[in-house]
């Protein structure tokens, strides 16, 4: 946990107009500051910025809150490493509090393995620029189109071929035993004895960083120069603490930005395919660690494009792997595609032959996934044989059957029937079901019905939060046993809950940290309305219009239940006395003031 305080100094110390304007320009308008949003398509800017606030909203797409709002929807990350990125911004330390001793030591040993591996990087690529026994690394790279500046953009390094020269500097440097075999950079001699000795899990091979999402370098993957029969081209970390391979995209901490904004991911097989198409200015590009996509990779991919566009070798492994990921992608309801590769090109060879021109008409012209594939099954098979034909269209049926959006589906079975000649209705029948998405943590949880309070709690949430004098009012009055009563003032409750101040944007701020995104969006676009001159008069107002409803409702249901029969005299006596006094209550509420009619 990151402390409350902690939080409001650095909301405080992050002017919202300065974050958001480092990320695209902010034209003034007024009190605030204008911008088309970047958050969805627009002609005319509906994104506002309120200095005074501190909060922004666009009131076409309804996204807005506070200024770590902003940093979590446009970097796509979380809310403690959105903070983290803010507070290193203005120098501020982050002391975060843990709930036990278990929990400290998790997060130290995470600390820990992200030093390991920072550091790690910066040996292995101080190894492949100064080191003459990198000299043949640098040639193979600069032949491959890698310069020094774009081996340094991607922290490029190189493992020397030694059994244990990375263990030695890593030991030198403090690390210990347990924490090097943790990091998988070192293992052990005999995998049965891991108590033995130990090795440089890498050698002789180009280092290629593997970070998360918000850059921190987490594995490690590592390309021999030759081809070897006896060794692997490519060795890997193996799953760690920090890193499991079904849940990271190469490159993704660089591109995430131009995948937003094409809504396509172009996704190739290997780091060197996905470096040389961002420096040839294709940017939207990831690769996943290893070649298909597990669920995870692809609900990754749904939160930042609506397309992607498979760019895999055009051999047969490259054509398999392109199949396995269809099942993961399809349950995200992904458009995917795929490019006509030429036999022996990949992207890289690609770009180098021909240009980034060559390669770009291919993107354009690359072929829904079923149009390729099924003309490609059907290549194979001989469809005047019947039974060759039954075993095609069985197999067509059930990659059909991942298919969710019913559109989508009704289209690949037209497709599929036409070119097995076959009716549609008939081929229908042997299509599985769609099945569900998969996994407990579809983000359900995060689906919210009903978000908007109805008009008078509405009022009394901005009056609350605009106005000291408001809400002090409404702090005096016995409002946790009305609201209770009143179903959708979860919202209201919460603010006058909080110790958020009115006037001090950095409190205001911390409140909405702990908001999910739409009640945030909510409060900004709250934040962004005029408060009535007389906020006082007008929250007292909607107050007992408030109360005047409750003590009505309980009127009729005491009403009701006393015409009901065989109730005790005792139950009759009690049920008389509530409702003359439910009686005097709204008379006196009506003696004290007129009421807003929607509070009626």
């Amino acid at each position: 946990m990151i402390p409350s305080e902690t939080i409001e100094q650095i909301a405080t110390a992050n002017d919202i107009v300065e974050v958001i304007g480092s990320y695209f320009p902010l034209k003034r308008a007024g009190a605030n500051f204008k911008a088309l949003c970047p958050f969805h398509q627009e002609k005319t800017p509906s994104f506002h910025v309120n200095p005074q606030r501190q909060t922004f909203h666009c009131f076409g797409c309804g996204v807005g809150g506070s200024v770590f709002r902003f940093v979590m929807e446009y970097e796509h990350v979380d809310f403690p490493s959105a903070v983290r990125k803010l507070a290193t911004r203005v120098g501020i330390p982050i002391v975060e509090q843990r709930a036990s001793e278990d929990e400290n030591r998790q997060h130290e040993s995470r600390r820990t393995l992200l030093k390991l591996h920072a550091e790690a990087a910066d040996w292995f690529q101080d190894n492949l620029l100064k080191k003459e026994f990198a000299e043949p690394a640098r040639t193979y790279l600069k032949n491959r189109g890698i310069d020094r500046q774009v081996a340094k953009d991607w922290q490029l390094g190189f493992a020397p071929d030694h059994w244990d020269s990375f263990l030695k500097w890593a030991v030198g440097r403090g690390y210990s035993r347990t924490q090097l075999l943790q990091s998988g950079l070192v293992k052990p001699r005999h995998e049965e004895n891991p108590g033995g000795d130990i090795y440089d899990r890498f050698r002789s091979r180009i280092m290629f960083p593997i970070c998360n999402d918000v850059g921190e370098v987490i594995a490690f993957s590592g390309r021999l120069l030759e081809s070897d029969p006896k060794a692997a081209k490519y060795v890997n970390s193996p799953e760690t603490p920090l890193f499991q391979k079904g849940r990271v995209l190469f490159g993704l901490h660089k591109t995430k930005r131009a995948l937003i904004e094409a809504s396509s991911a172009i996704v190739c097989e290997g780091q060197l395919d996905l470096i040389s198409l961002f420096e040839a200015g294709i940017k939207n590009v990831v690769a996943p660690q290893g070649t298909a996509f597990t669920d995870y990779q692809a609900r990754i991919l749904k939160r930042f494009v609506n397309e992607v566009v498979l760019c895999f070798d055009a051999d047969q492994a490259g054509q398999k792997a392109a199949q396995h990921s269809l099942d993961s992608l399809l349950q995200h309801d992904l458009v995917v595609r795929v490019v006509d590769m030429p036999p022996g090109e990949d992207p890289d060879s690609l770009i180098r032959r021909n240009g980034k021109e060559e390669f770009e008409k291919r993107v354009a012209a690359a072929r829904d996934f079923f149009d390729h594939w099924i003309e490609r099954e059907a290549e194979s098979v001989d469809l005047g044989s019947l039974g060759a034909k039954m075993q095609l269209a069985r197999k067509l049926a059930e990659t059909a059957g991942q298919v969710r959006d019913p559109l989508m589906r009704g289209q690949v079975l037209s497709k599929m029937s036409a070119r097995l000649g076959v009716p549609a209705s008939e081929f229908e029948k042997l299509v599985p079901p769609p099945r569900r998405e998969r996994g407990p943590d579809r983000e359900a949880a995060g689906v919210e019905v009903g978000i908007m309070p109805r008009h008078d709690v509405a009022m009394l949430c901005l009056l609350a939060l605009r106005d000291e004098r408001a809400r002090n009012f409404l702090l005096q009055q016995n409002w946790r046993e009305l609201l209770e009563q009143i179903a959708g003032t979860e919202l209201l409750t919460g603010i006058l809950e909080s110790n958020l101040r009115p006037e001090d944007p950095g409190s205001i701020n911390a409140f909405m940290s702990n908001l999910s995104a739409k009640e945030e969006g909510l409060v900004s676009a709250w934040l962004m309305q005029k408060l009535p001159a007389n906020a006082l008069e007008v929250t007292e107002s909607w107050w007992k219009g408030l109360m005047q409803g409750a003590l009505r409702r309980q009127l009729e249901i005491a009403e009701t239940r006393i015409r009901l029969p065989q109730l005790t005299t005792g139950e009759i006596v009690n049920l008389q006395k509530e409702i003359v006094d439910l009686r005097d209550q709204l008379q006196h509420i009506s003696r004290l003031s007129s009421v807003p009619e929607a509070g009626r």
